[in-house]
């Protein structure tokens, strides 16, 4: 198994790279607050899904990544809300772009968990 091939790595790829350029974009004084929290979710989500992928032939621990993984794209919504709830993110248009892929993501990381424990 390639994690490159997984469709929730590809969607996390895209999403984390998403997430850094809009951070990019953000006042100065978020660049290194709430910008940095947010780089480093969405930068965890794959990173996660690449090391459970390696760790595939022990179920517990591919699961216990794809949890971490889950987790941080949790994170991830969480940031990217309170960005724009505090004014930071102001383009309502991407906002909705990116919490609507967020929210697909976890939606897909939550099922792929559920399959590998249920192959156990």
């Amino acid at each position: 198994m390639n994690y490159r091939k997984l469709s929730i790595w590809q969607l996390a790829r895209e999403q984390s790279i998403a997430i850094h350029k809009m951070s990019m974009g953000l006042p100065k004084f978020e660049l290194y607050e709430t910008g940095s929290q947010i780089r480093r979710s969405s930068k965890s989500v794959r990173a996660n899904i690449v090391e459970g992928t390696g760790r595939r032939r022990y179920p517990k621990d591919f699961i216990r990544f794809l949890i971490f993984s889950k987790s941080s794209q949790d994170e991830t919504i969480d940031h990217l809300e309170t960005l724009f709830e505090t004014g930071s993110l102001t383009d309502e248009v991407l906002f909705k772009q990116l919490q609507k892929q967020g929210i697909q993501l976890g939606i897909q990381l939550a099922k792929f968990i559920e399959a590998v424990e249920r192959r156990g």
